[in-house]
């Protein structure tokens, strides 16, 4: 088999994992009520817009406004932008909000417990039988941003592809993703300070060739739409332990992205390597030493 369609897919795949989740600045911000100050003029144009389309599902929290006013400058854009979101999130994306909100009031009631997180998700009954917390967890940097850590190599996309569509699989992805929103704008507002979304990719034992196309188009087009939904949430993309083939290619073609795209990927070998199960460096287990390890890494590649 020739591997030139296979360097042509890694390129195209590289640039899409950067581009899809936005060009998001990662450097320190000013603390949040300073920008809620600051902001405060366009934030009430933008809550009474939301308002406007459907009182009871426009976000109450200001920080949700706040990013919008972080990501585009135009406020026509932001405008046009929310208006659009908000028509998603009364309409088809109604559940799936309605449904991240529940669930996170939950989670929250004493600390936090991950459980009513997973079995309230769309088709959870389904999906968690192949996405566990061994294969897919979030915890936070000791700077308070959320790390999404992900080891798609060990997902049997193809058993998980034949019991749901790659729609159904979008759905519950994109859920994920207004979790994940939802605990990033509550706890920005408690700790004044902007917390952001890193995602740890883990490749380690993902295969080169072969996986289901379905599970990669509800990537495709969770990530696309995230990046529609969900403003100035995102920052870098961590992709971790590439297999050895993979690692010379994105060597031979990472230069030849744009400036941005570089930016936005960090490569690193290492983190979660050796850790067989990526539940162990969940928030519940602060003093784990493979937990140490990641949050030693993660302030050497993104906070120093």
């Amino acid at each position: 088999m020739s591997f030139f369609p296979l360097i042509s897919s890694l390129a195209l795949a590289l640039c899409y994992i950067a581009t899809a989740n936005g060009f998001s600045s990662f450097t320190p911000s000013a603390p949040v009520t300073e920008l809620l100050q600051s902001y405060g003029d366009s934030i009430d144009v933008l809550k009474k817009k939301a308002q406007s389309i459907s009182p009871s599902d426009a976000p109450e929290d200001n920080v949700f406004y706040l990013r919008y006013c972080l990501e585009f400058e135009n406020e026509e854009d932001r405008l046009s932008i929310l208006e659009s979101n908000m028509q998603w999130r009364t309409t088809e994306g109604k559940t799936i909000c309605d449904a991240a909100r529940s669930a996170v009031e939950k989670a929250t009631t004493e600390g936090w417990k991950n459980d009513p997180v997973r079995e309230m998700a769309p088709y959870a009954s389904i999906i968690n039988k192949y996405i566990t917390p061994s294969q897919s967890i979030t915890t936070a940097s000791r700077q308070g941003d959320l790390v999404y850590c992900i080891r798609a190599g060990k997902i049997d996309d193809v058993a998980l592809m034949s019991d749901v569509s790659a729609e159904q699989m979008s759905e519950f992805l994109i859920y994920c993703r207004e979790v994940l929103s939802q605990v990033a704008n509550s706890r920005s507002a408690q700790t004044d300070r902007l917390v952001k979304i890193v995602t740890a990719n883990d490749l380690y034992g993902v295969k080169l060739i072969g996986g289901d196309a379905r599970f990669r188009k509800a990537l495709g087009e969770a990530s696309t739409k995230s990046s529609e939904l969900y403003p100035a949430l995102s920052g870098p993309t961590l992709l971790l332990n590439l297999p050895r083939l993979l690692g010379a290619l994105v060597k031979l073609f990472t230069p030849l992205f744009p400036e941005k795209v570089r930016q936005k990927l960090k490569f690193e070998n290492g983190p979660l390597k050796d850790i067989s199960d990526l539940a162990v460096i969940g928030s519940s287990n602060l003093e784990a030493p493979e937990r140490k390890d990641l949050l030693d890494h993660l302030d050497r590649l993104l906070y120093n």
